[in-house]
């Protein structure tokens, strides 16, 4: 699909930003939506220069940059984003350095979650057909992460996925389905290895 006919507001559809959103087949270089990044990029580039000394103005950076923040979070600088607005963090949870959150489409992340350095949770889809890939449509499959989740350190977890309360990931899988909750899942693509709790009741 070319340029001229690329669906939008001047036709009566819905905007590129809107399309996003609702996670319909989007073009990223949208004005709208290249200044909604370059909002979060700046907004990055504060937080990721805010002093370990002052938690007060990294809190108030990080809750301008994301859509949501509760209480007792901690996401230690770099952090990187697409948008910021599309995700959310629950209470208590910690992210550690490096994390890169590709939020096309929605990330949640629940309460006491656990990051590893370096994990990355990336929501954004591309055709696998060349001609749309070539005009740069795109789009994106939300991910929620669940309460009290363990990602070790360089997991990546793909778009669409949904990984169920207490489950441990271990560092450097690559998550391509959903996981259940209270498990321990590891490998590329990431399998399940045993449910939590399996060697008590053998105990």
């Amino acid at each position: 699909m070319s340029d001229e006919t690329r669906p939008g507001q001047d036709d009566g559809g819905p905007s590129q930003k809107e399309a996003m959103l609702s996670g319909e087949p989007y073009l990223a270089d949208d004005p709208e939506l290249a200044a909604d990044a370059l909002h979060a990029a700046v907004l990055s580039e504060r937080y990721n220069a805010t002093s370990a000394a002052d938690p007060e103005a990294r809190r108030t950076v990080l809750a301008e940059l994301l859509g949501e923040v509760g209480e007792e979070v901690e996401v230690r600088p770099p952090l990187r984003v697409d948008y910021g607005y599309q995700t959310t963090i629950g209470p208590r949870t910690f992210v550690n350095f490096g994390a890169v959150f590709l939020d096309v489409a929605r990330i949640t992340i629940g309460a006491d979650v656990q990051m590893g350095p370096n994990v990355q949770l990336l929501t954004p889809t591309h055709p696998i057909d060349p001609e749309p890939r070539r005009a740069k449509w795109e789009a994106a499959l939300p991910i929620t992460i669940g309460d009290n989740v363990w990602l070790g350190g360089g997991a990546i977890v793909c778009p669409g996925v949904t990984i169920g309360e207490n489950t441990v990931v271990g560092a450097g899988a690559v998550v391509t389905r959903d996981l259940p909750a209270n498990v321990v899942a590891v490998g590329n693509p990431a399998r399940v290895i045993r449910t939590i709790g399996e060697e008590k009741k053998e105990a």
